[in-house]
């Protein structure tokens, strides 16, 4: 039986998920943003880094406001979309994906 989310919960800059086997995983949503999956992220982590000289200004004020998940709803019986305040919107995380991400967290009683 393939492992599967059975509860999910907010906390300020994180979510959290309960598997199916009892273990919960903490996940900083930055980390989870700069982890998707989609190509166009994909092909960006790939690209020469920035040149450091390179002044980078802030376009909006939704950039600079705290990273939260705007939407999140299941892909069939194997997957999240992930749609972030800002930034990427297009992210399909795999439940495998999902389980290798994060940090495991003592379950609370």
């Amino acid at each position: 039986m393939t492992l599967h989310p059975v509860e999910l919960a907010r906390e300020p800059g994180y979510l959290v998920i309960k598997w199916s086997d009892g273990e919960v995983r903490r996940y900083r949503l930055k980390a989870l943003q700069d982890a998707c999956p989609c190509a166009n992220c994909r092909e960006k982590r790939s690209a020469p880094p920035p040149d450091p000289f390179v002044l980078n200004v802030v376009s909006s004020a939704q950039e600079v406001a705290p990273l939260e998940i705007a939407k999140m709803a299941p892909i069939g019986r194997y997957a999240y979309s992930i749609k972030f305040s800002h930034g990427c919107t297009r992210g399909i995380y795999s439940f495998e994906t999902l389980r290798s991400l994060g940090e495991k967290i003592e379950a609370s009683s």
